[in-house]
This record gives C-alpha cells, structure tokens and sequence, in this order.
C-alpha cells in the first residue's frame, strides 16, 4: 500500500508540473500578445502624438521635431560644433623650469630617447578630423556655444550647401524662439523660395536676442527678401551678398528701409555686395533712406551702379526738396505736434461765451475778489499762505517754470529732486524721436528743402563703374555735410566717415577722386594728423 501511495502522489506533483507550464505559457502569450499591439499602437501614424515642450537644448529639441514629422534617423541632420582653426601656443617662459628642463632634455637625449624613431608611428595630427566616405556631403547644421560643455548656451547657427523647405523651417520655428542666447543666424547656399522666406520673417522677431541674419549665395527667383526686414523685424544686421539681386528687389528693399508713412528703425548694417543692382535699384535705395534715420552701414560693392545712381545717393546725403506727398505729411505731423499745446490754452467759442448772463458776472466778480485776496497775501510774509493762493488761483504750472529758473541761476544751494527735474525743452536732444521731415526747411524755388541722411556714416561703392562725374557729386555731398557739422556746436549726427570707392572706372591719379580720398581721410575716426616734425622730414625727403 505504501508504494501505491507513492506512485500516486507523484503523479499528482507531475500534473501539478504540466498545469503550471501551460498557465506560465499562456501568460507568456497574453504578454507578449498586449506587447506587439502597443508597439503596433505606437507606429500607427493616424494617432496623434502627445504635445511636446521644448527644452531649449537645439540639438534635442530639433531631433524631436524631426522624428514626429516622420524623418528617419539618417534622414535627419546632424548637430555638430562649429570647427575652429587651432589656437597658436604661447612661446615658452625662459624663466621657467619647464622650459629649461626641455632644454636640457633637448642638448641631453636618454638612449631611451634615441633621434632615429623609424619604428614608431606618428601620432595623428589634431588639425582635422577624418570621416566616413560622402559623410561630408550630408545635411550638417553647425552650432557654436558660449560653453561647449553645456548644449543649452547655443549663439550661432551654420547651415551650408542643402535645401530649407516649408518643412525644415517648420522644425525651426518651432526651435529657435526657445534658444534664449541665439543671436546669428548663417545660411548660405541653401535654396529659398518665397513661401520659406516668408515662413522666416513670421517667426524671427519671436527670437528674443537674433539680431544678425546672413543669407549669402542664395538665389530666390521672386526676390522678396523685404519682408526679411519689415516694420516687426528686430534684426539689426542683414547681408544678402551674391544673391543675384536685381533692380526688382533693390526696389523692394528701398520700400523696406522707408516710405513716406513707414520706417524700418533698427537695421543698422545691410550688405548687398556681389548682385546685379543698376543706377535704377540704387535709385530705389536712395529713396529708401530719405526717410530713414537708423541705418548705419550700407554696402553696394561689386554691383552695376554708375554715374546716375551716385548722384542721387550723393543727393539723399547733401539735401533734397519734398516732393507733394512729403509736404502734406509734414503738414500733418506739425499739426498733429500742435494739437497738445492748443489744448492747453483752450478758451470757450464765441457762441458760448454769453457776456450779458448773469452767470458770467458772477465769475468775473468772483475773480476780482481772487485778485485782491492775491494783493494782499503778497504782502505778507507768510510763505504758506503765498502757496495756498497760488493754488487758488490756478498757476502751479507758472510756479514750476520760475522754479526751473531759478535752479539755473542759484549755485551751491541744496534742492530737492523734484526741483532738479529740468523742463522737456531743456532735456537732451533725442536722434531717434527725430522725423526728417519736421527738420528745418528752406523755401528754393518754390520747393521745401530738408537737409538730407546725416546719420550713414559707412558707404562702400567699390568696383562699381562711376566715373568722374558721380565722384564729383558724391564730393560735393561730403562737403555739404561738413559745413553742416561746423555750423552746429555740438551735433548730433556725424554725417558720412568712411566711403570705399576703390576699383570703379576712375583713375586714382585724377583729381576730383584724390580731393574726396583727402578729405575722407581727415573725416575717419581712426585718422591722426601727423606731427610738425613728420610734415619737416617728409617736405625734406
């Protein structure tokens, strides 16, 4: 019996086995089966992705975007740090032990150390970095970073030789807003259309610190890169060279930097070398900055400008007369600069004033008594009593302005802040709140004369065609705002310091081009008068 009871007891333990083996297979299965359905849930690309924040790292953030627009892994351009030229090394101290250490090693080698080192291997060198094959015809973006070690502290992209569609700057709006020190931005032959420029100037102002733009070597068949630097641009530097800008955009862009209604004022660089801009784009230019007062630098190197674009741009920097737009805006902004002083002394209309009502004798009676009450608190020493008044009567404005006066005049006395504040007419002279056009005017054969952009102070001409002719207007334009400068004592507005003119079809050895290269080199910033004894040796010499 005993052994019956055994056999059957194992028996059960082994049924027991088998049980536990389907029930761990089939919870295998079931696993494995809700597994493969979430990782099929995952790749269906109908269901929608959770919103994603971005962290402000570029690199993982663009990533991110790249794989949610369904961009495979070697699809996706990859985020590297900007090469850099290597450093040059400081020559070694000679005071120094390391260096007489090296010298001694050098006059004394070990046999260790022997000259002839055939055997070993050179080490690499640490000038480049060798690649994988066509690994350097792949979309790179280059970064630089204010700290290498912390992605976050991105300042410069690079983006060379690869097209930007409607795609790849949906990724970027969705990037740069949030890269808080982000401040160039360098592209160069990559390809634009008009729709991709138009998707860059939506969302550049959103950037908080971009202010340099540089788009060379590009070529747009529509070339509208005004909207680059309308009026809700914050970009202070745009260079737009070997475009293959014609009079068409030069057009577009002059309507850019101003019109009569409208001004860019923060472009203060813009560099269109190397394009196809004529005397006509020149002449749209010129029109753009008659009105505008906040660029600073503009370069039309390289391009076809001759004589007729050299005057007007001469002509926007000397004077010019209004044309009938121009005076009837002017008339309007002195009206509307009017308007807040008449409303200060405003007394009622004809209509009401009513001498015969009775209400008018009253108040006349009444300022009569205020008069005699003003008499005899004159007399009086009381200060307080000369206060309350004051206010009585209503010239607390008539207080401030003799208060100001007499600030002038007093010295060494203590006053209170309030007094120290100085009226609107005394506070200095702000250039930017400046209008051209509410400027001083000269009536000239029935025309209104303004003077003309007094705040460019770089022009770059070079390789151009102007001749003799456009140098001697552009001379007569560099005068006329150095008499400007030596009629007011302390300008504001320096008016032109540097003008490159190198390279056009002029021979240097004529004389209207070495009398404007003469007087451009009194006007540059950098310029030294020499010294009595220098002007003796070189008359000697």
């Amino acid at each position: 019996m005993s052994s019956t009871g055994g056999e059957t007891s194992k028996m059960n333990s082994f049924v027991k086995k088998v049980k536990m083996g389907k029930r761990v297979e089939k919870m295998m299965k079931d696993k494995s089966g809700t597994t493969t359905g979430q990782e099929i849930a995952d790749d269906d690309p109908n269901k929608t992705p959770e919103p994603y924040t971005c962290t402000g790292i570029f690199e993982a953030d663009f990533t991110e975007f790249c794989r949610r627009n369904h961009l495979k892994d070697n699809e996706i351009p990859a985020v590297v740090i900007r090469p850099k030229p290597p450093g040059i090394q400081p020559p070694p101290d000679a005071k120094s032990k390391d260096s007489k250490d090296s010298k001694d090693a050098s006059k004394d080698p070990t046999p260790d150390e022997s000259p002839d080192t055939g055997s070993q291997e050179d080490p690499p060198p640490k000038t480049y970095v060798t690649k994988e094959k066509y690994a350097y015809f792949r979309p790179v973006i280059q970064v630089e970073m204010e700290n290498d070690e912390k992605p976050i502290t991105v300042t410069e992209i690079y983006i060379r030789g690869w097209k930007i569609d409607l795609l790849m700057v949906g990724i970027f709006k969705q990037c740069w807003p949030t890269i808080e020190k982000l401040s160039v931005v360098n592209l160069w032959n990559v390809n634009l259309s008009e729709a991709v420029i138009k998707e860059f100037a939506s969302f550049l102002p959103q950037c908080p610190n971009l202010k340099t733009l540089a788009i060379d070597g590009t070529i747009c068949v529509e070339e509208s890169w005004a909207l680059l630097i309308g009026e809700e641009s914050l970009l202070t530097s745009l260079s737009l060279r070997n475009n293959g800008i014609t009079d068409k955009g030069a057009a577009m862009i002059g309507k850019a930097l101003s019109t009569v209604k409208t001004c860019n004022k923060n472009l203060i660089s813009l560099n269109l070398s190397g394009n196809k801009i004529s005397d006509i784009g020149a002449t749209s230019i010129a029109q753009g900055l008659r009105m505008n007062r906040a660029l600073l630098s503009l370069s039309l190197a390289n391009n076809n400008v001759s004589n007729e674009g050299a005057k007007r741009l001469a002509e926007v920097l000397s004077r010019f007369p209004l044309t009938h737009e121009e005076v009837v805006e002017r008339r309007k902004l002195l009206s509307e600069k009017g308007s807040p002083d008449r409303g200060l002394v405003k007394s009622p209309p004809p209509s009401r004033r009513g001498d015969n009502r009775p209400g008018s004798v009253r108040s006349s009676s009444h300022m009569d008594k205020t008069d005699k009450k003003r008499d005899k608190s004159s007399k009086k020493k009381d200060g307080k009593k000369d206060k309350d008044d004051a206010t009585k009567g209503g010239s607390k404005k008539d207080d401030k302005w003799k208060k100001a006066d007499t600030m002038t005049k007093t010295k060494g006395k203590k006053t209170s802040s309030k007094d120290k504040r100085l009226p609107e007419s005394d506070s200095p002279e702000m250039v930017e709140a400046i209008n051209p056009l509410l400027e001083q005017v000269e009536n000239m054969d029935n025309q209104l004369w303004i003077p003309g952009n007094r705040c460019m102070i770089n022009l770059n001409l070079s390789r151009n065609n102007i001749t003799e002719i456009g140098m001697k207007s552009l001379l007569l334009a560099v005068q006329y705002q150095i008499t400007l400068l030596n009629l007011t004592p302390s300008p504001a507005l320096k008016g032109i310091l540097r003008m490159s003119l190198n390279g056009n079809a002029v021979k240097k050895t004529d004389e209207t081009f070495m009398k404007l290269q003469e007087v451009l080199l009194t006007r540059d910033p950098y310029y030294k008068p020499p010294e009595k004894g220098e002007d003796n040796q070189s008359l000697a010499g």
